[in-house]
């Protein structure tokens, strides 16, 4: 799904460049995660951190927010359960990521459990992704989520 739409044709890319949204005081700004697909959940952690602070600082260069191959937003630290972001054209997606919460399921035969909960809903240029595509990608983003440490490199 990094892919950008170009009006006669679609580009697709071989690198994920994230662009994270950070708000600042003039501002949103989405500092980009260069190569995120190569790196860590560490790596990435850390490479978010500073350029989130840099962006609140005023510092970030042009090459550091201008580009990005998919972006993600985070209203979850606001207490926003979920919501619906929209496409920052000419990229093909963004991924909104809400707040977690403490649920209460069925645990088979031995009762319930207590377990994290979180929404994260992808949007899409489905002239550029199909929706069986993100559909596909969000089932394997899940499977990440729910298993963090095959993250972990």
């Amino acid at each position: 799904i990094v892919k950008e739409w170009m009006d006669t044709f679609i580009r697709q890319f071989h690198n994920v460049d994230i662009s994270v949204a950070v708000q600042t005081d003039a501002g949103l700004i989405t500092p980009i995660v260069k190569d995120a697909d190569r790196k860590g959940l560490i790596d990435v952690s850390a490479d978010v951190k500073a350029l989130a602070a840099k962006a609140r600082d005023g510092k970030l260069k042009p090459d550091e927010f201008i580009g990005g191959t998919f972006s993600i937003s985070n209203l979850g630290m606001f207490g926003v359960k979920s919501f619906c972001a929209v496409v920052n054209p000419p990229q093909a997606a963004i991924l909104a990521v809400g707040g977690s919460e403490i649920k209460v399921v069925p645990n088979g035969e031995d009762g319930y459990k207590t377990v994290t909960c979180m929404t994260a809903t992808l949007s899409c240029d489905h002239r550029v992704v199909d929706g069986a595509v993100a559909a596909a990608w969000l089932k394997v983003f899940k499977e990440c989520i729910e298993d963090p440490v095959n993250m972990l490199m």
